[in-house]
């Protein structure tokens, strides 16, 4: 991505890697319960934080901050579609 520009493949992927993501989370908390869930959810929290922090402190601003955060949280799925 280039700088000043938006893509919406990030955002796309994005949203693919949360709803993989929350897909995942159900099927873990049907097999393992709440406790492996909860562990799960927390470590993507975690790493979304980690990420907000990280664009702050280099210089982020506004709703591109959290939009950052959110692609590097859960672009991979750009990686799950063909």
């Amino acid at each position: 991505m280039t700088v000043g520009s938006r893509s919406s493949t990030d955002i796309g992927g994005g949203h693919i890697g949360l709803v993989v993501t929350i897909i995942a989370l159900v099927i873990i908390a049907s097999f393992s319960g709440p406790r492996w869930t909860l562990a799960v959810a927390t470590w993507f929290t975690a790493w979304f934080i980690l990420a907000l922090t990280v664009i702050l402190i280099r210089g982020g601003r506004g709703g591109e901050v959290l939009r950052r955060a959110y692609v590097v949280t859960f672009g991979w799925g750009d990686y799950v579609t063909p």
